[in-house]
């Protein structure tokens, strides 16, 4: 009697089971299409998100002074905004004028090392040069790769827009994301508060109470990595400029700072462009920019990042690079910008939530646990 009714009981939570799947399943996948058509919102709330752990310790020393939260967050962005106005207003047209100059600088740098790899095939195969050259049209088309070079960045900004539906839509949703952050950080006691009310016992208290730690780790990952690429941009600038680069020096110091917003390929990506200029300029030159770049990437690694960056990431460098190349596949360069702070954000629940509660309950279990007895030798009695 007892084995028919074990195999009824499996029967029936073999069942049970199947239809909770189920039903899981047929919650999940609804969800998930409505999450995928919110993407651009949800991208809008990621970067709001980031905005506002920026500004919030500037809010909240001046609240220590009595000015409104409200009225700090309007006196931040107004003097923001008119210092990127000011700077725009000073440098925008040089910068500009200098890029576009590079941009058609690049095809007669490419024809360059074209012709010094040319010359120096032929000099090696004295006996056939006309074979050393074909081999060459057919390995380095110059065209081609300048093509592929246009057509890779095009792409990657077409990825970026489309998130945001073209350029007005970018400036809209940076807009939005202004307004959104500037209220986060106006009423964020507020907000959280009926957040964490849609949560049970416990984790509406344990989540409400790393909202503050994870918006300090988003916020000063990003005022440091902003630091550290406008001392760079600076740096780089005066460098080129004694270097005999002036001409190019103020869009590549801006193209410079731009690009180490991006953990890890951002020097590099700065560092190609000057590169292309100092073709021209003759060996030596060459030289001397990649000195340059070598010396800055490492001020940076071993120097500006420890100082001023310093711990905020609490992510292995690894899983950092990992989070620039997944945001740059998904959203393009928005991606490579926010997600890493995210990331290190999440590295903080991570460790608070999970890592260091099992921590604890381990040292509690090992300090429960009975001691090992010790052997006692019997002495014989005479």
């Amino acid at each position: 009697m007892e084995q028919p009714d074990l195999l009824k009981k499996a029967s029936e939570q073999k069942i049970s089971l199947s239809l909770g799947t189920a039903l899981l399943l047929l919650l999940v996948v609804p969800l998930l299409l409505l999450l995928w058509q919110l993407r651009s919102l949800i991208l809008l709330l990621l970067i709001s998100v980031v905005l506002a752990s920026s500004i919030a310790p500037v809010v909240d020393w001046a609240e220590r002074y009595r000015i409104p939260r409200w009225l700090a967050v309007v006196l931040i962005y107004i003097s923001l905004l008119a210092t990127a106005v000011g700077v725009g207003l000073l440098a925008g047209p040089t910068v500009f004028e200098q890029i576009q100059r590079l941009v058609r600088q690049v095809p007669i740098s490419l024809k360059n090392i074209y012709d010094v790899v040319e010359n120096w095939a032929i000099n090696f195969n004295d006996s056939r040069p006309e074979l050393a050259t074909d081999l060459l049209n057919q390995i380095l088309d110059i065209q081609g790769l300048t093509r592929w070079a246009i057509r890779s960045s095009q792409q990657l900004l077409i990825r970026s827009y489309g998130v945001t539906t073209g350029i007005l839509g970018g400036v809209l949703s940076l807009i939005l994301s202004l307004f959104l952050s500037g209220y986060m950080v106006a009423d964020s006691k507020t907000l959280v508060n009926n957040l964490a009310r849609l949560l049970p016992q416990p984790w509406d208290e344990r989540l409400a109470a790393q909202v503050m730690p994870v918006s300090n780790r988003i916020g000063s990952y990003i005022r440091g990595r902003l630091l550290v690429s406008f001392i760079l941009s600076i740096a780089i600038t005066v460098s080129l400029s004694a270097l005999g680069l002036g001409d190019f020096a103020l869009g590549l110091g801006a193209i410079a700072g731009v690009t180490n917003l991006i953990p890890f390929l951002g020097p590099i990506l700065g560092a190609i462009p000057a590169l292309v200029v100092a073709i021209p300029q003759g060996g030596v030159t060459f030289l001397w920019v990649v000195l340059l770049y070598v010396i800055i990437q490492n001020l940076e690694t071993y120097i500006l990042d420890p100082l001023l960056v310093g711990s905020s990431v609490g992510v292995h460098p690894l899983y950092q690079l990992l989070a620039v190349l997944g945001g740059t596949q998904v959203l393009g360069i928005i991606g490579a910008l926010i997600v890493p702070p995210w990331i290190a954000g999440g590295a903080v629940l991570l460790e608070n939530l999970y890592l260091r509660p099992k921590l604890m309950a381990e040292r509690r279990q090992r300090l429960r646990s009975p001691t090992e007895p010790t052997e006692t030798i019997a002495t014989p009695v005479p």
